[in-house]
């Protein structure tokens, strides 16, 4: 008798702990399904690049899923010359711009530039997922081959991907960097002339085919105004290598970063490199910028 109690027991507590987990099961999928708002950060304002922005926001509407809107915001002054000190100057914009976004009930942050300046600081500030062009271009370049290429715009940005590359552990799997020889400011006038556009295409392919006779195996255009622009070109591959565009694919990592988080709770760790700072803290370096 009871044996026979202690198995009614144990039957109404494994039922118990199904509904449970079946509607825990529902809750996480009815909160996956749930529309997705993305700040995309661009490095580029309206007004210093408005045939780039237009063709962006065509391209972002097409690529994202139903349900998601991603709003492009831009930074100004705009960047508009290869160096270190612009990366710096737009990054402290991009940290104060993350926490506005959260504020403001956005599910994900991206930053839509491909030397990533301020993606770590971003991340150790607020609890939305917080992606980034360059970063979320080579770990997917990883799964296409196993020798992945850089091609920039300019050479002042080569020892920035550098730093880039070790940062993130790729120095094995990103194998070579190469430039060609614009300003930001005057590669965004490829979107305006198809003569320089095909120039840049070019010029690019000039770049990617000693990587590829190097070994490497998939191509990565480093910047998002390149890869835009190629972005018209299906297929596009140099001597059988790949030539990815990584906007698409930080679009739908940041999806699927927001998706997640959503079903497990889960976010970046607080344990080391992302560790959350007070919000006083936060506050104070939201409210005082060094103007001079």
């Amino acid at each position: 008798m009871e044996t026979s109690g202690l198995s009614h027991r144990l039957d109404n507590r494994a039922a118990f702990i199904k509904r449970r987990a079946s509607h825990g099961d529902a809750r996480g999928r009815d909160a996956a399904m749930k529309p997705i708002r993305i700040w995309y950060q661009s490095y580029v304002d309206y007004e210093n690049g408005k045939t780039y922005w237009d063709r962006l926001r065509k391209h972002l509407d097409d690529i994202a899923e139903p349900g998601t809107t991603v709003d492009i915001k831009g930074i100004t002054p705009h960047d508009s010359y290869a160096h270190a000190i612009v990366e710096f100057r737009c990054a402290r914009e991009v940290i104060c711009n993350a926490v506005r976004a959260e504020r403001e009930g956005y599910d994900a942050f991206v930053i839509g530039h491909f030397q990533d300046a301020g993606l770590y600081e971003a991340r150790s500030v607020v609890d939305i997922p917080v992606l980034a062009l360059g970063e979320s271009s080579m770990l997917h370049g990883c799964q296409l081959g196993q020798r992945s290429g850089i091609i920039t715009i300019n050479p002042r940005y080569i020892p920035w991907f550098h730093h880039q590359i070790s940062k993130y552990g790729l120095e094995r799997r990103v194998a070579g960097t190469h430039a060609m020889t614009f300003e930001p400011g005057q590669i965004l006038k490829a979107y305006e002339s198809e003569a320089l556009a095909r120039e840049v295409e070019e010029l690019f392919a000039e770049q990617a085919r000693p990587l590829v006779a190097k070994g490497v195996e998939v191509l990565i255009p480093g910047g998002g105004i390149p890869m835009l622009l190629f972005a018209a070109l299906r297929n596009h591959a140099i001597d059988g290598a790949p030539v990815i565009n990584g906007i698409p694919i930080v679009v739908k990592m940041a999806e699927m970063a927001v998706k997640l988080r959503r079903l497990t709770g889960l976010g970046v760790s607080r344990a080391g490199e992302f560790v959350k700072p007070p919000a006083e803290v936060i506050e104070e370096f939201m409210t005082h910028p060094k103007l001079g």
